[in-house]
């Protein structure tokens, strides 16, 4: 298997994970933290500490001498601790690969030797988006992209440890804002108590989004049916441009990466607006760890989109709107000072930070997912 080693980043363990031991309910910042271009990147200069002393590119291979298309997708499984992400069937960007290529997109990974564990979902998908591990081992996908025929795509499917179909939501290649549908569904995530929440519109975050667009956060039971939704388009409380990620933290709050609009919004389960975080940039991907701290992975910054601000992994912890280290972006130089990042974002046991790198990032970092080992010696 092929580890590219890049670059190695000496720092203290003490200083690094003093994250962990961030104040519960510190105080929220001033009011400027509502105004985004108010709000300076706090890992702009190198201020910041990474924990990263290795960085493995390329961490895992595909079968049959595959090559990695774009991804955005990674989670810990939470029964033996081992590596799922997708790839959209060599696609890139949004090209649909994998209704093209039957091929399967979802793959189990061993965490110590990229050994693959388990592949399966050929057939089934038009463009894997999230991806979501729950406390069984069973793994779910949201399908954010409908096909030309109408026949695949705006879906959830989840599926048992070994790939058989246990639920979906949405109509196959369907969209829609009304119950029982699905619109560019972007992530999915399940609560302790078995309900599922799914973040509904890729779009809402374009100048001029689609007719009929969402911007939306929707609750399932855990047989799958609708109880409730919220959110619209816009950038006011509990509105969203692109809610392109989800996390629960340890008090089974919800975290949304808010993307178009700069922010991590908090929500209760009822669809409450808790609190909204700026210091996180323009977040695609989002992971809390059992200790609440806070991962968000930053794709899509550069001067026209959030000018000033790199991309990269922001570190920091859920009791507060602040960045404590950042793990920096691939190939950064003087014409592109925001470098590239990947788009999903998960954390092992051991601390080791693993990125899904999207259509942005595939080519610089030289393949689908990157490993970020992190030594707390």
């Amino acid at each position: 298997m092929k580890k590219h080693i890049l670059s190695r980043a000496l720092v203290s363990s003490g200083l690094v994970w003093a994250i962990a031991g961030a104040p519960e309910g510190s105080a929220a910042q001033d009011t400027t933290r509502e105004d985004p271009s108010a709000i300076a990147d706090p890992a702009a200069g190198g201020a910041l500490p990474s924990p990263a002393t290795r960085v493995v590119t390329d961490w895992a291979d595909l079968p049959d001498g595959r090559e990695w298309g774009s991804t955005a997708g990674v989670d810990i499984d939470p029964v033996d601790g081992h590596i799922w992400a997708y790839d959209r069937c060599g696609g890139v960007g949004l090209a649909g690969g994998c209704d093209e290529n039957l091929v399967d997109p979802v793959f189990k990974f061993h965490r110590e030797t990229g050994e693959i564990l388990a592949g399966f979902g050929a057939g089934l998908f038009v463009l894997p988006h999230g991806i979501h591990v729950d406390a069984d081992g069973n793994v779910w996908i949201t399908d954010s992209m409908g096909n030309s025929s109408g026949t695949k795509g705006h879906q959830v499917i989840k599926f048992s440890p070994e790939g058989e179909v246990l639920l979906t939501l949405g109509k196959p290649g369907v969209p829609g804002s009304e119950p029982g549908l699905l619109n560019e569904p972007c992530d999915v995530i399940t609560a302790a108590n078995g309900d599922i929440f799914v973040s509904d519109g890729h779009s809402g975050q374009s100048p001029n989004p689609p007719e009929g667009s969402t911007g939306r956060i929707i609750k399932f039971s855990p047989e799958g049916e609708y109880i409730m939704e919220w959110g619209t388009i816009g950038d006011g409380p509990g509105e969203f441009r692109t809610p392109h990620g989800m996390a629960f933290d340890s008090r089974g709050r919800l975290f949304v990466a808010d993307r178009g609009n700069h922010r991590i919004q908090i929500f209760d389960q009822d669809g409450n607006h808790l609190d909204s975080y700026y210091q996180f940039s323009r977040i695609s991907g989002l992971f809390i760890d059992g200790d609440d701290n806070l991962y968000a992975i930053d794709s899509e910054s550069n001067r026209r989109t959030h000018d000033g601000w790199m991309t990269g992994i922001r570190i920091g912890h859920v009791s507060e709107d602040r960045v404590t280290a950042f793990i920096p972006p691939h190939a950064v130089s003087a014409e592109r000072p925001f470098g590239y990042a990947g788009e999903g974002v998960a954390v092992d046991a051991d601390g080791n930070v693993y990125a899904a790198e999207g259509p942005i990032s595939l080519r610089a970092a030289g393949g689908g997912l990157t490993m970020y080992v992190v030594s707390r010696n």
